[in-house]
């Protein structure tokens, strides 16, 4: 994979957790990954610290974004976010909460600026984060706040620009999954699933496989939310009245949409190969088939926003950060997907459909 160009932009995410395990650990195989090049944003000294903890030969160096590609064959390069980091592993403590935070803000102002090529987070404690005063429900939606401030009036006038509107796919080459209503009680799923949401949640999701993945006429698949899709409204008739007409409008846009269709029957190997990405109605029957087939080599990529952002798919890991038993499979995935997608051919900005 080629080195050339802007670096990825990868943020230190939670510092007591594996973030900084699993990002030596990516470095370190970087030729037999075939990794395109990445700067780190962290503190130098909290990554040497961490690599001798683990005993791994990993050397560090300072640098700008400019610098990290040409230093990136033979260390590890760091941009020093100027802050102290002194979480021990497995221990957040009061530094924990600015660090993550200054990494994601530093990272956006680097892809907005075209100093860095895409957006890779490691891992974040969003119950750490609360405990600081952080405002946004999580990780995805903090990044789109950040976005949205970068939007404003173009010049001469023009309208304001739309904030952002997140949608998260997890992806792998097995299997793409989008969940509609994502990290909410399975109580209020029936309340929050509207005809408007699945629509624009399938708008954005056919708009991303076309401008980032380059399928020409992506195809979806909509799950519906009772057993058997509804049985035409005898289990249930959120599928015949919600689902099934947000499925006739995004045909009705020109997007290739089947469903409701019965989840149970979705996922298996020759269901997967008539879509491109399913649509899943709540998060469970989205990520418990992606984990299930896929939960080493899944990543979570961040569809609707201006930059392309992905990460991998799973927590901080505190029981294990600092053990040196942490893999960076999903990590080294996410890199490589962010590559791709930010890659030449690539839009850097779609239109929303």
């Amino acid at each position: 994979m080629s080195r050339a160009g802007p670096p990825l932009a990868l943020t230190l995410g939670e510092p007591a957790g594996i973030g900084p395990d699993i990002s030596l650990l990516a470095w370190q195989r970087r030729d037999v990954a075939a990794l395109p090049a990445f700067a780190l944003l962290a503190t130098p000294e909290l990554m040497r610290t961490r690599a001798e903890a683990l005993g791994l030969a990993v050397p560090v160096e300072r640098v700008g974004f400019g610098d990290a590609a040409a230093v990136f064959p033979r260390a590890l390069p760091v941009v020093d976010l100027g802050l102290p980091v002194t979480a021990a592993p497995g221990t957040p403590d009061a530094t924990s909460a600015s660090a993550a935070i200054a990494a994601i803000d530093r990272a956006v102002a680097a892809v907005t600026t075209g100093e860095a090529a895409a957006i890779v987070t490691n891992p974040i404690a969003k119950h750490v984060l609360y405990a600081a005063g952080f405002r946004q429900p999580g990780h995805t939606e903090y990044l789109a706040e950040l976005a949205g401030r970068r939007a404003g009036a173009a010049p001469g006038g023009a309208p304001r620009e739309a904030p952002p509107r997140p949608v998260m796919m997890l992806w792998s080459p097995t299997l793409a999954v989008v969940p509609v209503t994502i990290h909410v009680a399975l109580a209020r799923v029936p309340d929050l699933l509207t005809r408007e949401l699945i629509v624009a949640t399938g708008r954005i999701v056919a708009r991303d496989l076309v401008a980032r993945f380059g399928i020409a006429r992506p195809r979806l698949a909509v799950a519906g939310l009772d057993p058997h899709a509804g049985e035409g409204g005898s289990i249930g008739t959120a599928d015949r009245d919600v689902v099934a007409p947000a499925v006739a409008a995004l045909v009705a846009a020109g997007i290739a949409a089947r469903g409701p269709l019965p989840a149970d029957t979705l996922f298996h190997a020759a269901a997967r190969k008539t879509y491109d990405a399913a649509l899943c109605m709540y998060h469970d029957q989205a990520l418990i088939p992606i984990k299930t087939l896929a939960f080493h080599d899944a990543v979570n990529v961040t569809l609707g926003l201006p930059f392309v952002r992905t990460s991998p798919d799973h927590g901080t890991a505190f029981d294990i950060a600092g053990t040196g038993t942490a893999d960076p499979s999903s990590l080294i995935a996410a890199l490589r997907l962010a590559a791709r997608l930010a890659g030449p051919g690539r839009t850097a900005r779609a239109a929303v459909a």
